[in-house]
Protein backbone atom coordinates (compact mmCIF):
# COMPACT_ATOMS: atom_id res chain seq x y z
CA UNK A 1 0.00 0.00 0.00
CA UNK A 2 1.53 3.07 -1.50
CA UNK A 3 2.15 5.56 1.97
CA UNK A 4 1.55 9.33 1.90
CA UNK A 5 1.99 12.18 4.49
CA UNK A 6 -1.63 13.96 3.29
CA UNK A 7 -3.97 12.92 0.97
CA UNK A 8 -6.55 15.24 0.05
CA UNK A 9 -10.02 14.34 -1.86
CA UNK A 10 -11.13 16.76 -3.93
CA UNK A 11 -9.45 18.98 -6.24
CA UNK A 12 -10.88 22.33 -6.58
CA UNK A 13 -9.69 25.57 -4.62
CA UNK A 14 -9.27 24.87 -1.48
CA UNK A 15 -7.77 20.81 -1.72
CA UNK A 16 -5.55 22.44 -4.42
CA UNK A 17 -4.16 24.95 -1.79
CA UNK A 18 -3.99 22.29 0.71
CA UNK A 19 -1.61 20.68 -1.58
CA UNK A 20 0.36 23.38 -2.77
CA UNK A 21 1.11 24.03 0.70
CA UNK A 22 2.22 19.99 1.83
CA UNK A 23 4.24 20.79 -0.73
CA UNK A 24 5.99 23.46 0.45
CA UNK A 25 6.59 22.32 3.84
CA UNK A 26 7.70 18.84 2.06
CA UNK A 27 5.41 16.85 2.30
CA UNK A 28 4.19 13.85 -0.10
CA UNK A 29 0.85 14.26 -1.15
CA UNK A 30 -1.73 12.85 -3.10
CA UNK A 31 -4.33 15.01 -4.78
CA UNK A 32 -7.76 13.18 -5.61
CA UNK A 33 -10.07 14.56 -7.71
CA UNK A 34 -13.10 12.47 -9.58
CA UNK A 35 -13.97 15.19 -11.92
CA UNK A 36 -11.65 18.20 -13.14
CA UNK A 37 -9.36 20.10 -11.30
CA UNK A 38 -10.25 23.24 -10.52
CA UNK A 39 -13.68 22.56 -9.35
CA UNK A 40 -16.49 25.06 -9.27
CA UNK A 41 -13.80 27.61 -9.03
CA UNK A 42 -13.22 27.40 -12.90
CA UNK A 43 -16.63 25.66 -14.00
CA UNK A 44 -20.07 26.18 -13.50
CA UNK A 45 -19.19 28.90 -10.42
CA UNK A 46 -16.70 31.87 -10.18
CA UNK A 47 -14.85 31.82 -13.26
CA UNK A 48 -17.50 30.78 -15.94
CA UNK A 49 -20.22 33.29 -13.83
CA UNK A 50 -18.12 35.95 -13.71
CA UNK A 51 -16.48 35.97 -16.91
CA UNK A 52 -20.28 36.64 -18.11
CA UNK A 53 -20.79 39.24 -15.37
CA UNK A 54 -17.79 41.00 -17.10
CA UNK A 55 -19.40 40.57 -20.99
CA UNK A 56 -23.24 41.57 -19.44
CA UNK A 57 -21.73 44.78 -17.87
CA UNK A 58 -19.47 46.06 -21.09
CA UNK A 59 -22.52 45.70 -23.33
CA UNK A 60 -24.99 47.50 -20.79
CA UNK A 61 -22.35 50.39 -19.90
CA UNK A 62 -21.66 50.72 -23.91
CA UNK A 63 -25.42 50.51 -24.72
CA UNK A 64 -26.53 53.32 -21.42
CA UNK A 65 -23.87 55.25 -23.65
CA UNK A 66 -25.29 54.70 -26.82
CA UNK A 67 -28.55 55.90 -25.74
CA UNK A 68 -27.58 58.62 -24.51
CA UNK A 69 -26.50 59.80 -27.94
CA UNK A 70 -29.26 58.44 -29.37
CA UNK A 71 -28.24 55.10 -30.93
CA UNK A 72 -29.50 51.90 -31.06
CA UNK A 73 -28.31 49.38 -28.87
CA UNK A 74 -26.54 46.52 -29.94
CA UNK A 75 -27.12 43.12 -29.05
CA UNK A 76 -24.72 39.53 -28.85
CA UNK A 77 -25.77 36.16 -29.61
CA UNK A 78 -25.36 33.56 -26.39
CA UNK A 79 -22.89 31.76 -29.09
CA UNK A 80 -20.32 35.15 -28.74
CA UNK A 81 -21.04 35.26 -25.73
CA UNK A 82 -20.65 31.51 -24.35
CA UNK A 83 -17.61 30.96 -26.62
CA UNK A 84 -15.24 34.02 -24.68
CA UNK A 85 -16.38 32.14 -21.37
CA UNK A 86 -15.18 28.89 -22.64
CA UNK A 87 -11.97 30.77 -23.73
CA UNK A 88 -11.98 32.10 -20.23
CA UNK A 89 -12.65 28.56 -18.61
CA UNK A 90 -9.84 26.89 -20.77
CA UNK A 91 -7.22 29.30 -20.20
CA UNK A 92 -7.25 28.45 -16.36
CA UNK A 93 -7.67 24.98 -16.93
CA UNK A 94 -4.57 24.80 -19.23
CA UNK A 95 -2.81 26.80 -16.25
CA UNK A 96 -3.87 24.09 -13.79
CA UNK A 97 -2.93 21.09 -15.97
CA UNK A 98 0.32 23.32 -16.80
CA UNK A 99 1.27 23.31 -13.42
CA UNK A 100 0.64 19.34 -12.25
CA UNK A 101 2.29 17.97 -14.99
CA UNK A 102 5.59 20.35 -14.30
CA UNK A 103 5.07 18.86 -10.14
CA UNK A 104 4.68 15.67 -11.30
CA UNK A 105 7.24 15.27 -13.68
CA UNK A 106 9.94 17.43 -11.95
CA UNK A 107 12.67 14.86 -11.99
CA UNK A 108 15.42 17.00 -10.19
CA UNK A 109 13.54 17.98 -7.08
CA UNK A 110 11.70 15.55 -4.43
CA UNK A 111 8.47 13.23 -5.69
CA UNK A 112 6.43 15.12 -3.71
CA UNK A 113 3.10 15.30 -5.53
CA UNK A 114 0.39 12.97 -7.10
CA UNK A 115 -2.77 13.39 -8.66
CA UNK A 116 -5.53 10.08 -9.28
CA UNK A 117 -8.41 10.86 -11.07
CA UNK A 118 -11.04 8.86 -8.91
CA UNK A 119 -13.98 8.89 -6.43
CA UNK A 120 -12.11 8.92 -2.82
CA UNK A 121 -14.07 7.20 -0.04
CA UNK A 122 -12.53 6.11 3.76
CA UNK A 123 -12.06 2.16 4.67
CA UNK A 124 -10.72 3.05 8.22
CA UNK A 125 -9.25 6.29 9.77
CA UNK A 126 -6.06 6.11 7.40
CA UNK A 127 -6.85 4.26 4.39
CA UNK A 128 -8.40 5.87 1.49
CA UNK A 129 -9.76 4.03 -1.68
CA UNK A 130 -9.74 5.67 -4.94
CA UNK A 131 -12.26 4.13 -7.19
CA UNK A 132 -13.13 4.45 -11.01
CA UNK A 133 -14.14 2.61 -13.86
CA UNK A 134 -11.61 -0.58 -14.05
CA UNK A 135 -8.98 0.63 -11.17
CA UNK A 136 -9.23 0.66 -7.67
CA UNK A 137 -6.74 0.87 -5.00
CA UNK A 138 -6.08 1.55 -1.56
CA UNK A 139 -3.24 4.14 -0.39
CA UNK A 140 -2.28 4.97 3.42
CA UNK A 141 -2.29 8.38 4.48
CA UNK A 142 -1.28 9.96 7.76
CA UNK A 143 -3.27 13.09 7.54
CA UNK A 144 -6.54 13.69 5.50
CA UNK A 145 -7.98 16.97 4.16
CA UNK A 146 -11.47 16.17 2.73
CA UNK A 147 -12.19 19.07 0.08
CA UNK A 148 -15.29 17.69 -1.44
CA UNK A 149 -17.02 20.76 -2.40
CA UNK A 150 -20.63 21.57 -3.12
CA UNK A 151 -23.82 21.03 -5.69
CA UNK A 152 -26.93 23.28 -5.71
CA UNK A 153 -29.35 22.51 -3.75
CA UNK A 154 -32.37 21.12 -4.53
CA UNK A 155 -36.21 21.31 -4.15
CA UNK A 156 -38.72 18.37 -3.75
CA UNK A 157 -41.25 19.69 -5.93
CA UNK A 158 -39.46 20.97 -9.13
CA UNK A 159 -38.04 19.12 -11.35
CA UNK A 160 -34.95 20.31 -12.48
CA UNK A 161 -34.01 19.15 -16.11
CA UNK A 162 -31.08 21.05 -17.24
CA UNK A 163 -33.16 21.76 -19.94
CA UNK A 164 -36.17 24.28 -19.10
CA UNK A 165 -35.57 24.08 -15.49
CA UNK A 166 -31.78 24.76 -14.97
CA UNK A 167 -29.53 25.03 -11.52
CA UNK A 168 -26.74 27.38 -11.24
CA UNK A 169 -24.25 24.89 -12.18
CA UNK A 170 -26.49 23.87 -15.65
CA UNK A 171 -27.74 27.13 -17.07
CA UNK A 172 -23.96 27.73 -18.76
CA UNK A 173 -24.48 24.74 -20.79
CA UNK A 174 -27.92 26.42 -22.45
CA UNK A 175 -28.03 26.72 -26.37
CA UNK A 176 -29.30 30.74 -26.82
CA UNK A 177 -30.18 33.72 -24.80
CA UNK A 178 -33.78 32.84 -23.26
CA UNK A 179 -36.81 35.41 -24.17
CA UNK A 180 -37.67 35.06 -20.44
CA UNK A 181 -36.57 33.39 -17.36
CA UNK A 182 -37.89 32.82 -14.02
CA UNK A 183 -35.03 33.16 -11.00
CA UNK A 184 -36.18 31.31 -7.75
CA UNK A 185 -34.25 32.28 -5.13
CA UNK A 186 -33.09 36.24 -4.64
CA UNK A 187 -29.70 35.49 -2.73
CA UNK A 188 -26.39 36.54 -4.12
CA UNK A 189 -26.24 33.73 -7.05
CA UNK A 190 -29.74 34.42 -8.09
CA UNK A 191 -28.84 38.33 -7.91
CA UNK A 192 -26.44 37.72 -9.94
CA UNK A 193 -27.97 36.22 -12.70
CA UNK A 194 -30.41 38.26 -12.53
CA UNK A 195 -27.93 40.83 -13.53
CA UNK A 196 -26.03 39.38 -16.07
CA UNK A 197 -29.16 38.09 -18.51
CA UNK A 198 -30.69 41.96 -17.65
CA UNK A 199 -27.26 42.91 -18.48
CA UNK A 200 -26.96 41.57 -22.07
CA UNK A 201 -30.52 43.39 -22.89
CA UNK A 202 -32.28 40.29 -24.67
CA UNK A 203 -34.09 38.72 -21.59
CA UNK A 204 -36.87 39.83 -19.73
CA UNK A 205 -35.96 38.16 -15.98
CA UNK A 206 -38.13 37.42 -13.23
CA UNK A 207 -36.77 37.51 -10.00
CA UNK A 208 -38.74 35.10 -6.70
CA UNK A 209 -37.80 35.53 -3.03
CA UNK A 210 -40.11 34.90 -0.38
CA UNK A 211 -38.65 37.40 1.57
CA UNK A 212 -39.84 41.24 1.48
CA UNK A 213 -36.64 42.12 0.11
CA UNK A 214 -33.85 40.96 -2.11
CA UNK A 215 -30.40 40.21 -0.45
CA UNK A 216 -32.22 39.96 2.90
CA UNK A 217 -28.58 39.63 4.76
CA UNK A 218 -27.56 42.88 4.08
CA UNK A 219 -28.43 46.02 4.93
CA UNK A 220 -31.69 47.36 3.46
CA UNK A 221 -29.49 50.43 1.69
CA UNK A 222 -27.61 47.76 -0.11
CA UNK A 223 -29.95 45.61 -1.18
CA UNK A 224 -32.78 48.51 -2.17
CA UNK A 225 -30.23 50.17 -4.12
CA UNK A 226 -29.67 46.78 -6.27
CA UNK A 227 -33.08 46.38 -6.17
CA UNK A 228 -34.13 49.59 -7.61
CA UNK A 229 -31.10 49.27 -10.21
CA UNK A 230 -32.83 45.87 -11.41
CA UNK A 231 -36.40 47.01 -12.08
CA UNK A 232 -34.61 50.20 -14.23
CA UNK A 233 -33.64 47.54 -15.99
CA UNK A 234 -36.71 45.88 -16.72
CA UNK A 235 -36.13 42.68 -14.06
CA UNK A 236 -39.76 42.03 -12.21
CA UNK A 237 -38.80 41.33 -8.60
CA UNK A 238 -41.69 39.55 -6.49
CA UNK A 239 -41.51 39.91 -3.34
CA UNK A 240 -42.47 38.22 -0.15
CA UNK A 241 -44.07 35.77 -2.95
CA UNK A 242 -44.49 32.17 -2.27
CA UNK A 243 -43.65 29.80 -4.94
CA UNK A 244 -46.95 27.41 -5.85
CA UNK A 245 -45.99 25.18 -8.45
CA UNK A 246 -43.87 25.69 -10.95
CA UNK A 247 -43.98 23.11 -14.47
CA UNK A 248 -42.59 22.46 -18.05
CA UNK A 249 -45.57 23.20 -20.48
CA UNK A 250 -44.51 22.40 -23.87
CA UNK A 251 -41.63 24.76 -24.25
CA UNK A 252 -42.41 27.00 -21.89
CA UNK A 253 -42.45 27.05 -17.82
CA UNK A 254 -45.28 28.20 -15.44
CA UNK A 255 -45.44 29.34 -12.26
CA UNK A 256 -48.06 29.82 -9.80
CA UNK A 257 -47.29 32.19 -6.85
CA UNK A 258 -49.07 33.33 -3.93
CA UNK A 259 -49.24 36.75 -1.47
CA UNK A 260 -49.84 37.16 2.00
CA UNK A 261 -53.06 39.06 0.81
CA UNK A 262 -54.27 36.08 -0.60
CA UNK A 263 -54.20 36.85 -4.36
CA UNK A 264 -52.12 34.45 -6.39
CA UNK A 265 -50.26 35.40 -9.99
CA UNK A 266 -49.65 32.65 -13.11
CA UNK A 267 -46.97 33.79 -15.35
CA UNK A 268 -45.09 31.44 -18.16
CA UNK A 269 -41.92 32.16 -19.37
CA UNK A 270 -38.83 30.52 -21.66
CA UNK A 271 -36.46 29.16 -18.48
CA UNK A 272 -36.15 28.97 -14.91
CA UNK A 273 -33.21 28.99 -12.77
CA UNK A 274 -33.78 27.31 -9.27
CA UNK A 275 -30.98 29.32 -7.06
CA UNK A 276 -31.61 28.57 -3.38
CA UNK A 277 -28.22 27.68 -2.00
CA UNK A 278 -26.09 25.08 -1.97
CA UNK A 279 -25.24 21.72 -0.16
CA UNK A 280 -21.84 20.34 0.94
CA UNK A 281 -20.78 17.26 -1.37
CA UNK A 282 -20.32 14.65 1.50
CA UNK A 283 -21.79 11.88 1.17
CA UNK A 284 -20.41 8.20 0.16
CA UNK A 285 -17.02 9.08 1.74
CA UNK A 286 -17.11 6.52 4.16
CA UNK A 287 -17.13 9.57 7.44
CA UNK A 288 -19.00 6.91 9.66
CA UNK A 289 -16.33 4.38 9.02
CA UNK A 290 -13.27 6.47 10.10
CA UNK A 291 -15.19 7.73 13.03
CA UNK A 292 -16.01 11.71 12.12
CA UNK A 293 -18.79 12.93 13.60
CA UNK A 294 -21.48 14.80 12.41
CA UNK A 295 -23.54 17.42 13.42
CA UNK A 296 -26.95 15.70 14.97
CA UNK A 297 -29.18 19.14 14.04
CA UNK A 298 -27.57 20.29 10.26
CA UNK A 299 -26.65 16.78 9.39
CA UNK A 300 -22.87 18.35 8.07
CA UNK A 301 -19.62 17.15 9.38
CA UNK A 302 -18.84 18.95 13.31
CA UNK A 303 -15.93 20.67 12.61
CA UNK A 304 -13.70 23.04 14.77
CA UNK A 305 -11.26 25.16 13.16
CA UNK A 306 -11.41 22.76 10.41
CA UNK A 307 -10.40 19.88 12.44
CA UNK A 308 -13.28 16.96 12.75
CA UNK A 309 -14.12 14.70 15.70
CA UNK A 310 -10.89 12.60 14.24
CA UNK A 311 -7.58 14.68 14.94
CA UNK A 312 -6.30 13.75 11.41
CA UNK A 313 -9.25 14.52 9.34
CA UNK A 314 -9.54 17.97 8.65
CA UNK A 315 -12.58 19.81 5.93
CA UNK A 316 -12.23 22.96 4.05
CA UNK A 317 -13.19 24.73 1.50
CA UNK A 318 -17.73 24.05 0.56
CA UNK A 319 -17.95 20.55 2.20
CA UNK A 320 -17.57 23.20 5.75
CA UNK A 321 -21.25 24.38 4.80
CA UNK A 322 -19.95 27.83 5.93
CA UNK A 323 -19.05 30.68 3.78
CA UNK A 324 -18.76 29.06 0.27
CA UNK A 325 -16.00 31.50 -1.27
CA UNK A 326 -13.44 30.61 -3.28
CA UNK A 327 -11.20 33.01 -1.42
CA UNK A 328 -11.83 31.25 1.92
CA UNK A 329 -11.49 27.84 0.71
CA UNK A 330 -7.97 28.24 -0.23
CA UNK A 331 -7.44 29.65 3.42
CA UNK A 332 -8.72 27.27 4.96
CA UNK A 333 -6.98 24.57 2.84
CA UNK A 334 -3.68 26.47 3.78
CA UNK A 335 -4.58 26.91 7.82
CA UNK A 336 -5.02 22.94 8.00
CA UNK A 337 -1.88 22.15 6.74
CA UNK A 338 0.16 24.84 8.09
CA UNK A 339 -2.05 23.90 11.56
CA UNK A 340 -0.69 19.95 10.96
CA UNK A 341 2.94 20.65 9.60
CA UNK A 342 4.13 24.48 10.60
CA UNK A 343 2.99 25.13 14.04
CA UNK A 344 0.35 27.13 13.54
CA UNK A 345 -1.84 27.29 16.96
CA UNK A 346 -3.73 30.95 16.22
CA UNK A 347 -7.65 29.82 14.80
CA UNK A 348 -8.85 31.04 11.87
CA UNK A 349 -10.11 34.24 11.64
CA UNK A 350 -13.32 35.07 9.70
CA UNK A 351 -13.75 38.59 10.54
CA UNK A 352 -12.41 39.92 8.09
CA UNK A 353 -13.28 37.61 5.28
CA UNK A 354 -13.59 40.01 1.84
CA UNK A 355 -16.13 38.98 -0.63
CA UNK A 356 -17.65 40.83 -3.83
CA UNK A 357 -21.26 40.53 -5.04
CA UNK A 358 -21.61 40.95 -8.78
CA UNK A 359 -24.48 42.61 -9.07
CA UNK A 360 -25.24 45.92 -10.89
CA UNK A 361 -24.26 47.90 -9.15
CA UNK A 362 -21.02 45.62 -8.09
CA UNK A 363 -21.31 45.24 -4.05
CA UNK A 364 -18.35 44.44 -2.21
CA UNK A 365 -18.11 43.90 2.00
CA UNK A 366 -15.66 43.14 5.03
CA UNK A 367 -16.78 42.38 8.03
CA UNK A 368 -20.07 43.24 10.02
CA UNK A 369 -22.58 45.06 8.60
CA UNK A 370 -25.72 46.94 10.55
CA UNK A 371 -28.16 44.74 10.98
CA UNK A 372 -25.26 42.42 12.23
CA UNK A 373 -24.13 44.90 14.83
CA UNK A 374 -27.75 45.49 16.05
CA UNK A 375 -28.49 41.62 16.10
CA UNK A 376 -25.32 40.99 18.59
CA UNK A 377 -26.41 44.34 20.54
CA UNK A 378 -22.38 45.87 19.10
CA UNK A 379 -22.43 49.80 19.43
CA UNK A 380 -21.06 51.39 16.73
CA UNK A 381 -20.08 54.62 14.43
CA UNK A 382 -21.50 54.73 10.74
CA UNK A 383 -20.39 56.92 8.12
CA UNK A 384 -21.42 57.05 4.89
CA UNK A 385 -21.29 59.09 1.61
CA UNK A 386 -22.60 58.60 -1.74
CA UNK A 387 -20.57 58.18 -5.26
CA UNK A 388 -22.03 61.17 -6.22
CA UNK A 389 -19.75 63.30 -3.99
CA UNK A 390 -16.48 61.32 -5.22
CA UNK A 391 -14.86 62.53 -8.65
CA UNK A 392 -13.92 59.73 -10.04
CA UNK A 393 -17.75 58.03 -10.09
CA UNK A 394 -18.13 62.05 -11.91
CA UNK A 395 -15.66 61.32 -14.15
CA UNK A 396 -16.84 57.48 -14.62
CA UNK A 397 -20.30 58.90 -15.24
CA UNK A 398 -21.83 56.19 -12.29
CA UNK A 399 -22.75 58.15 -9.55
CA UNK A 400 -25.12 55.02 -8.49
CA UNK A 401 -23.14 53.61 -5.46
CA UNK A 402 -22.04 54.62 -1.72
CA UNK A 403 -19.47 53.87 0.78
CA UNK A 404 -20.16 52.51 4.17
CA UNK A 405 -17.98 52.32 7.13
CA UNK A 406 -18.91 50.97 10.77
CA UNK A 407 -16.37 51.43 13.67
CA UNK A 408 -16.28 50.79 17.67
CA UNK A 409 -18.50 53.57 19.57
CA UNK A 410 -15.37 54.00 21.60
CA UNK A 411 -12.05 56.34 21.41
CA UNK A 412 -10.08 54.31 19.07
CA UNK A 413 -12.74 53.75 16.20
CA UNK A 414 -11.59 50.46 15.01
CA UNK A 415 -13.24 49.11 11.98
CA UNK A 416 -16.12 46.80 12.44
CA UNK A 417 -17.09 46.75 8.61
CA UNK A 418 -17.60 48.20 5.29
CA UNK A 419 -19.59 47.92 2.25
CA UNK A 420 -18.98 49.84 -0.96
CA UNK A 421 -21.77 49.77 -3.71
CA UNK A 422 -20.96 50.83 -6.94
CA UNK A 423 -18.49 50.82 -10.13
CA UNK A 424 -15.26 49.37 -8.87
CA UNK A 425 -16.45 48.89 -5.50
CA UNK A 426 -14.07 46.53 -4.39
CA UNK A 427 -11.07 48.13 -5.21
CA UNK A 428 -11.56 49.72 -1.92
CA UNK A 429 -12.04 46.57 0.46
CA UNK A 430 -8.55 45.27 0.94
CA UNK A 431 -6.78 48.75 2.54
CA UNK A 432 -9.99 47.97 5.10
CA UNK A 433 -9.69 44.61 5.26
CA UNK A 434 -5.88 44.44 6.52
CA UNK A 435 -6.83 47.47 8.98
CA UNK A 436 -9.28 45.19 10.70
CA UNK A 437 -6.51 42.15 10.47
CA UNK A 438 -4.05 44.34 12.36
CA UNK A 439 -6.71 46.11 14.77
CA UNK A 440 -5.85 49.63 13.52
CA UNK A 441 -7.57 52.74 14.21
CA UNK A 442 -9.50 54.74 11.54
CA UNK A 443 -7.33 57.29 11.95
CA UNK A 444 -4.57 55.70 9.90
CA UNK A 445 -6.48 55.55 6.89
CA UNK A 446 -7.87 58.98 7.26
CA UNK A 447 -3.97 60.12 6.42
CA UNK A 448 -3.20 58.09 4.01
CA UNK A 449 -2.38 59.76 1.03
CA UNK A 450 -5.32 58.34 -1.67
CA UNK A 451 -4.66 58.75 -5.08
CA UNK A 452 -6.74 61.11 -6.78
CA UNK A 453 -9.05 60.61 -8.75
CA UNK A 454 -9.84 57.58 -7.37
CA UNK A 455 -12.76 55.82 -5.95
CA UNK A 456 -10.81 54.80 -2.65
CA UNK A 457 -11.21 58.62 -1.98
CA UNK A 458 -14.56 57.36 -0.77
CA UNK A 459 -13.31 55.22 2.19
CA UNK A 460 -10.78 57.97 3.06
CA UNK A 461 -13.56 60.58 3.02
CA UNK A 462 -15.86 58.22 5.32
CA UNK A 463 -12.94 57.78 7.83
CA UNK A 464 -12.64 62.10 8.15
CA UNK A 465 -16.27 62.15 8.73
CA UNK A 466 -15.81 60.06 11.45
CA UNK A 467 -13.09 62.16 13.09
CA UNK A 468 -14.70 65.24 12.43
CA UNK A 469 -12.49 66.27 9.80
CA UNK A 470 -14.67 65.16 6.42
CA UNK A 471 -14.32 68.00 3.39
CA UNK A 472 -17.80 68.24 2.79
CA UNK A 473 -20.00 67.96 5.78
CA UNK A 474 -22.63 65.62 6.32
CA UNK A 475 -24.86 68.93 7.88
CA UNK A 476 -24.19 70.66 4.94
CA UNK A 477 -25.13 67.31 2.41
CA UNK A 478 -26.92 65.61 4.50
CA UNK A 479 -28.81 64.08 1.74
CA UNK A 480 -25.74 62.72 -0.05
CA UNK A 481 -23.71 61.96 3.18
CA UNK A 482 -24.35 60.18 6.83
CA UNK A 483 -22.20 60.10 10.15
CA UNK A 484 -24.40 58.71 13.41
CA UNK A 485 -23.69 56.41 16.46
CA UNK A 486 -26.08 53.41 17.23
CA UNK A 487 -26.38 52.18 20.96
CA UNK A 488 -28.49 48.41 21.94
CA UNK A 489 -30.11 51.09 24.59
CA UNK A 490 -30.61 53.81 22.61
CA UNK A 491 -33.89 53.26 20.42
CA UNK A 492 -32.51 56.17 17.86
CA UNK A 493 -29.82 56.67 16.23
CA UNK A 494 -27.61 59.76 17.28
CA UNK A 495 -25.94 61.71 14.86
CA UNK A 496 -22.25 62.28 15.29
Amino acid sequence: MEQFDLCVIGGGPAGYAAAMRAIDLGKRTLLVERDRIGGTGIFNGALASKTLWEIAHRVSSTNELMRTRGREPFRLSWEEVSRTMHEAVFERKYLYACHMQLLVNDKEGPALFKHERGSGRLMDAHTVRIERTGYVVDIHADQIIIATGSRPRMVPDIAVDEEHIFTSDGIFEITALPKSIVIIGAGVIGCEFATIFCNLGATRVHLIDRADRILPFEDADVSELVARNLERKGVIIHRSAKLERIAVDGDEVEYVLSYADGHTETVRVEKALLSVGRLPNTEGLGLDVAGVRMDPDKGHIQITDTRTSQPHIHVVGDATATNMLVNLGEMEGRHAVERIWAGKEVPLSYDNVSNIMFLDPEVAGVGLNEQECRKRGIAYRMARIDYSCLARAIAMRSTKGFFKVLVTNDPDMRVLGMRAVGEHASSAIEAVALMMRLGTPIRELAELIHPHPSITEGVQECARMLLGTSIFKPGVFDDRMQCYTWEPQVSTMVAA
